[in-house]
């Protein structure tokens, strides 16, 4: 059982992108998760703080890139990704705030 304030602490920030925004499409939803966080948590987490039945969780870890920036070499930091499909009949506006 999740609280009200591990929701936060499970589900970092949605992803808005071009390709996540394609997915809506077929009904999916994608956020940027904690490294932890377990699919059954995410789909808990999701449920409970947007009001929908969520149908299945995928999950990927996406390594962070290297950078250059004016010449100097950097690299972006990792991080999990959790694709989240919804029942039908349900959505999700990430676009707009909580």
């Amino acid at each position: 059982m999740i609280t009200n304030e591990h929701i936060y602490d499970i589900i970092v920030s949605p992803v808005i992108t071009e390709k996540a925004t394609m997915a809506s499409e077929w009904n999916q939803v994608i956020f940027k998760v904690a490294r932890p966080a377990t699919k059954p948590q995410i789909k808990e987490a999701v449920e409970k703080l947007f009001g929908v039945k969520v149908k299945a969780v995928n999950t990927l870890l996406r390594k962070g890139k290297t950078k250059r920036f004016r010449g100097f070499a950097g690299k972006q930091s990792d991080f999990k990704k959790a694709i989240v499909t919804l029942e039908e009949g349900y959505s999700i506006d990430v676009t707009t705030g909580l």
